[in-house]
């Protein structure tokens, strides 16, 4: 009892469990990263034209944002686990909130890139530090769900990005550059609040023992546990489409289903609000069964079906059926669950590292959709390609899922060998 205690300090603030500030937080977290990367979706027709560019230039705008995010999600992870998670976490939200804002001055193609880059990065510096402090004061039995929470924020960022653009441009008439200055206010604010709220966790006396007798961790373990490899190459495959529907959902309603204005953002926010409850009950489920792969083997098939499905039928029932069911099975419902994966396998001394090379991995995924998916579509003259490629894909992650071996999780008791 008194290690759990001591696990959860400081664990109530004015009445709040610390962990439950934790997850509110981090949910606004989730919230300011997607709604800053989907403000861009709605309005990809009107940068194409303003700049004149091909769909595969066009999906490069998102591959050079994520190129920027994912190459910063381990060095932020070492930088947390060295010099501490908060002091990583919270320049990085308040600076690509300014970089946003920054991004929608710019009157070339080029200087909107190098903006737009610089706001990737600094979106790296939350993934590692962010889960690394989420896992060490959610308590282990709340830890899935607590993870579905959180992730649902990136639910909520997707939809509130899709409306900023898409009321703000196509319903009111702004300029397309308005939606990024309008999300940098709240973004900045979310990082003022983390400031506020995260209380950094002093190393154990374990932990520093373990880097004084020159114990750190060894890069090359997070690469040798069979789990951690089947997390990594799963989450692979699940990023990846969910970038492809993200990112080409709302250019694919506008010019393939004739879908316009508020209605794009409405029928784009499907996937995002069916995976709120999608996310929660499976996480729910996991923590229930003690155990991540039967959730996932479940999971993972009925996303390609339903990912599939969105360009195959031309039925717009079907259509909007396939949304729902991709949200429900797709990565966002999918990722708490691969997240307990990694909580259950990493060294508990580098968990800010260890995420951070799983987000690492996952979102190389997303420096390859977007541009993938719109080379696809030059050669082809068709954007169905892309979400039929995405879709092999995660049967390549469902192949992975196969190999997680749940009786061997140095983290959970009784699993231990």
């Amino acid at each position: 009892m008194s290690k759990q205690i001591e696990h959860n300090e400081p664990s109530i603030q004015n009445g709040i469990p610390y962990w439950v500030k934790i997850v509110i937080v981090f949910f606004l977290g989730w919230v300011a990263l997607y709604a800053t990367r989907t403000i861009l979706n709605p309005i990809m027709g009107d940068i194409q034209n303003e700049f004149g560019l091909s769909n595969s230039q066009l999906g490069l705008i998102m591959s050079i944002f994520f190129i920027g995010y994912a190459g910063l999600n381990i060095p932020s992870g070492i930088l947390g686990d060295r010099i501490g998670k908060k002091r990583v976490l919270v320049p990085g939200v308040i600076l690509f909130g300014v970089f946003a804002a920054i991004t929608g001055m710019m009157p070339t193609f080029f200087l909107f890139m190098l903006a737009w880059l610089l706001t990737g990065i600094f979106q790296g510096f939350f993934y590692g530090p962010s889960y690394g402090l989420s896992s060490e004061a959610i308590p282990p039995k709340h830890i899935t769900v607590g993870s579905a929470i959180i992730n649902s924020g990136m639910a909520f960022g997707t939809s509130l990005g899709y409306y900023i653009s898409s009321y703000a441009v196509h319903e009111y008439g702004m300029s397309w550059r308005s939606p990024f200055f309008i999300i940098a206010v709240p973004v900045v604010l979310i990082g003022l609040a983390m400031l506020w709220v995260v209380k950094e966790k002093p190393k154990s006396k374990e932990q520093k023992s373990m880097e004084n007798n020159g114990e750190k961790l060894n890069f090359a373990d997070l690469f040798k546990n069979r789990n951690l490899i089947a997390a990594y190459v799963t989450i692979f495959s699940a990023i990846y489409a969910f970038f492809v529907v993200i990112t080409w959902i709302p250019y694919y309603l506008e010019h393939e289903r004739g879908i316009t204005g508020g209605n794009v953002a409405f029928v784009s926010s499907l996937v995002p609000w069916a995976a709120v409850p999608g996310s929660i009950f499976f996480s729910w489920v996991a923590d229930k069964l003690g155990k991540r792969k039967p959730v996932l083997l479940i999971m993972l098939p009925l996303s390609i079906i339903a990912l599939v499905s969105i360009v195959f039928f031309h039925s717009m029932t079907v259509l909007y059926i396939a949304l729902i069911g991709y949200g429900i099975f797709g990565k966002i419902s999918t990722n708490p669950v691969l997240v307990a994966v990694i909580a259950d396998n990493a060294p508990k001394h580098a968990y800010s590292t260890s995420f951070g090379v799983y987000n690492f991995i996952g979102m190389c995924g997303s420096i390859l959709a977007p541009y993938i998916t719109g080379f696809l579509t030059d050669v082809t003259g068709s954007l169905n390609t892309g979400f039929y490629f995405a879709g092999a894909l995660l049967l390549l992650g469902t192949i992975a899922v196969m190999f997680i071996d749940e009786n061997n999780r140095p983290n959970v008791e009784g699993n231990k060998v």
